[in-house]
């Protein structure tokens, strides 16, 4: 996905709700692969093509709370930790154990992040150390200490595999030599958040420059902390190991802490999870907030990007991960264009020379073959049973079309409409494919009301609704969907920020 100062509209897609604890992580391979960690001790793999769970999950290796899980550079492997002390490193394939590792003082592990290159795997634990692994051979390379009195509980390598980053739960961030053995802190950056850090992230993109012996190379870090900010640095290294951390951007928005907080595969985007239950996506170049997404009913622990950036999953203490589907403003416009189809409404029965004939003198039979044209031939023996001819069609009304056992408003609405459009738009234009009657774009208008939202929520039956009108039809004591009669198994509401602001900035454009 390429950068635009279009905000994003996030669509949820679906919801894994297999965990029997908090999901504290989530990340995503190279290939798609979607892993999940949980404080039920599992880690579980999914394929997102169709959300179904791999043959190898649940991996089950953990003896307590499982804080982290990430892929390796290929996605082959899977890293988990926990708080049973130990990193393990999976199998993605077979599920199986490749190794284990611990610390020395076997406390609790936090965080574990691959290097660039494959090569080795960091962890921190509560015992105030990083420790490098190196893959091939099984073996601690070496030991950090931060000598600081508090758990290290983020860490990255720099794109190139040359530095680690390490950030602890009292607020400081050190830099640490991956590539030559230097062990004490090349740089220390102290209280870069309040009350501490909770994760820190590189962009993929450096910036080298070349002024021969005193040639430097420019890294971007995004960090989270326990003050309800993300804060994006610029860190610069020159060939004599001399570092600076320079802080650039100070994304506000957050109610609560940021948990957690990544950067897109292309480095465009960061995406923040906070318990204020909402994650937000970011552009990394301005600081500007491009979402907000709603969803989850407690803290939000975790998020990640798909590789293509188009889909965002996000793990939290309510037991549930959801994977979020990313598209811009503009995006939304060219894919309505793009798979546009005459629609089956339109359509109408011709006479023995191929003319169209005017509705109201269709035959019953005809009625019932236009119900088929139109995905509703459930109905069509009501329909003709009831002698349902064209002059009658015309002047259907919601409360006949009930008498006719037309259950579900969804559908009601949808013959009210295609009679509509079928009795005064022989034609339709292209730019005009999903505007309503009076020219507003259809998924602008409530399905109950048929007016322009102003509190749009989403059901648990998929479709959004003015909230005043679907909270009316649940304190009716009505537990069945308005559109499709299928139960709700769930009276929840969510906001749909994304389709507000889509509403407000059409109306502010004086279309509607």
């Amino acid at each position: 996905m390429s950068r635009s100062n279009q905000h994003f509209v996030a669509s949820l897609i679906h919801t894994i709700a297999t965990h029997t604890s908090d999901v504290n992580s989530v990340a995503f391979s190279p290939d798609g692969t979607l892993a999940t960690a949980s404080g039920d001790k599992t880690v579980r793999l999914w394929d997102t093509a169709d959300f179904s769970e791999l043959t190898a999950s649940p991996l089950v290796g953990h003896s307590y709370y499982v804080h982290c899980c990430t892929f390796s550079p290929f996605g082959t492997i899977l890293a988990t930790c926990s708080t049973d002390g130990k990193l393990i490193l999976w199998d993605v394939k077979s599920g199986s154990k490749v190794a284990t590792f611990q610390h020395s003082s076997k406390q609790s592990i936090r965080v574990c992040r691959f290097s660039p290159d494959s090569n080795y795997i960091v962890s921190g634990s509560d015992d105030e150390t990083l420790a490098l692994w190196d893959i091939t051979t099984k073996t601690l390379v070496r030991s950090y200490n931060t000598c600081n009195d508090a758990s290290v509980v983020a860490c990255a390598f720099t794109p190139d595999s040359t530095f680690i980053v390490s950030g602890s739960s009292i607020g400081d961030l050190r830099v640490w030599d991956a590539k030559y053995g230097h062990g004490k802190a090349l740089s220390y950056t102290l209280d870069c958040h309040d009350l501490g850090v909770t994760s820190c992230d590189f962009s993929p993109h450096i910036k080298v420059k070349d002024h021969g012996i005193s040639g430097c190379v420019t890294y971007e870090l995004a960090t989270s902390g326990q003050d309800n900010l993300v804060k994006i640095w610029e860190m610069t290294a020159d060939l004599s190991c001399a570092l600076v951390l320079k802080q650039k951007l100070t994304l506000k928005g957050h109610e609560g802490t940021v948990n957690f907080c990544c950067f897109s595969s292309n480095g465009s985007f960061i995406a923040s999870a906070s318990i204020d239950k909402t994650v937000r996506v970011w552009d990394s170049s301005t600081g500007q907030q491009l979402c907000e997404v709603e969803g989850h009913t407690r803290y939000v622990t975790s998020c990640a990007f798909s590789n293509d950036s188009r889909l965002l999953a996000s793990g939290s203490n309510d037991k549930l991960v959801m994977i979020w589907k990313l598209t811009t403003q503009e995006d939304c416009i060219v894919n309505l264009l793009d798979n546009y189809k005459e629609p089956q409404c339109a359509l109408k029965t011709k006479d023995a020379n191929g003319v169209h004939k005017p509705m109201d003198s269709w035959s019953a039979e005809e009625v019932g073959d236009w119900l088929g044209q139109i995905d509703l031939g459930q109905y069509r023996d009501n329909f003709v049973s009831n002698a349902i001819d064209g002059t009658e069609l015309c002047n259907m009304n919601d409360k006949m079309l009930i008498d006719l056992g037309v259950a579900a408003m969804g559908h009601r609405n949808k013959i009210i409409r295609c009679i509509k459009t079928a009795q005064n738009k022989p034609t339709v234009s292209r730019s005009v494919s999903n505007l309503s009657d009076n020219g507003i774009p259809d998924e602008y208008l409530c399905p109950i009301t048929r007016e322009v939202m102003k509190d749009p929520v989403m059901a648990e039956d998929g479709y959004t609704y003015e909230r005043s009108a679907i909270q009316g039809w649940i304190d009716k004591g009505k537990d069945t969907s308005p559109m499709t009669s299928i139960p709700l198994k769930t009276k929840q509401l969510i906001p749909n920020r994304s389709l507000k602001m889509l509403i407000q900035n059409y109306l502010d454009s004086g279309k509607g």
